[in-house]
């Protein structure tokens, strides 16, 4: 199975007062088994905006660990033509674009979307596409 990495996990392991067990138990997988992860390039992106509006040292996070996360052999997923229009579908449900584009990519990979957006989750959880990390916990 593929994890695909949601940046509110992500956030998760620098942002001081967010932190969560499951988030760090993606992390510990992550740093073990990279191939297993995977993110849409929109990913680098969000995080580094993210960073900067939560974070003294955004720069600095990004450059070193978030920069060799993405360098150990997760998957840098592309924007495709099958990711954008399974994306639609899931828009249709009422996730916002970058949301609808994460588990797009899990469902082309026929993986699931690690988050902690609840709101989201919910919108599609008939889809079994997408974990909740607040009410699931990660299994490593």
């Amino acid at each position: 199975m593929r994890y695909i990495l949601d940046a509110s996990v992500a956030i998760k392991w620098y942002v001081e007062g967010t932190e969560h067990p499951n988030a760090n138990l993606v992390l510990k997988k992550l740093l073990k088994e990279p191939e297993l992860f995977a993110v849409p390039e929109l990913f680098t992106y969000e995080i580094l905006s993210v960073l900067y509006r939560l974070h003294p040292e955004a720069q600095g996070i990004y450059s070193q660990d978030i920069n060799s996360i993405l360098h150990s052999g997760i998957l840098r997923y592309p924007m495709t033509e099958n990711i954008y229009t399974r994306a639609d579908r899931f828009i249709k449900m009422g996730l916002i674009g970058y949301d609808a584009v994460y588990v797009a990519l899990a469902e082309e990979l026929h993986g699931v979307w690690l988050t902690f957006d609840a709101r989201a989750h919910k919108k599609i959880a008939s889809e079994k596409l997408s974990l909740n990390l607040f009410e699931t916990e990660f299994l490593v």
